[in-house]
């Protein structure tokens, strides 16, 4: 399997009290973000919804869709949300929450490795190509994000 590793880094002109819901409320992503196909709940998690399971569905620039189900395993409101991954896409996601001033860093460390045989069998060559589109799809997610909130984007730090 390949193995991807992303950091993404989104700077909001907005306090994390009016980021912070957008983000943990993944069922509403279709709504805002460009890419995100659906979100379905499979089942109910807990406190904080830990051990909450999704099953996501992603389109992207590329002619191809990602699905795969997200288990909560670590909420801190207003901190940091994490998940793992299983599906076409397997490893942890991880959203940290950081605010200064009137503005709010919200960063997604993304490590994953591909189960579909033919992703795996071009990665050698598309891996470049695939990190591109997961650029993609995370700056549709920053946009929508403040378009969602009427929070301006602040250039990174």
């Amino acid at each position: 399997m390949a193995r991807y590793s992303f950091a993404t880094i989104w700077r909001l002109d907005a306090p994390v009290a009016s980021i912070w819901p957008h983000i943990f409320e993944v069922e509403q992503w279709p709504r805002w973000w460009r890419g995100v196909e659906s979100v379905t709940l499979l089942r109910p998690g807990g406190r904080n919804r830990v051990g909450a399971r999704y099953r996501y569905v992603w389109k992207s620039k590329l002619p191809y869709r990602l699905a795969f189900e997200m288990e909560l395993t670590h909420v801190e409101p207003h901190h940091r949300i994490e998940g793992r991954a299983q599906g076409e896409l397997a490893g942890i996601g991880c959203w940290t929450f950081t605010e200064a001033g009137q503005g709010t860093t919200v960063r997604y460390d993304w490590n994953v490795q591909t189960t579909k045989a033919w992703m795996n069998a071009l990665a050698p060559l598309a891996r470049p190509l695939f990190a591109w589109n997961h650029d993609v799809v995370m700056r549709w997610g920053a946009e929508g994000l403040a378009q969602q909130t009427g929070a301006r984007l602040l250039p990174p730090a």
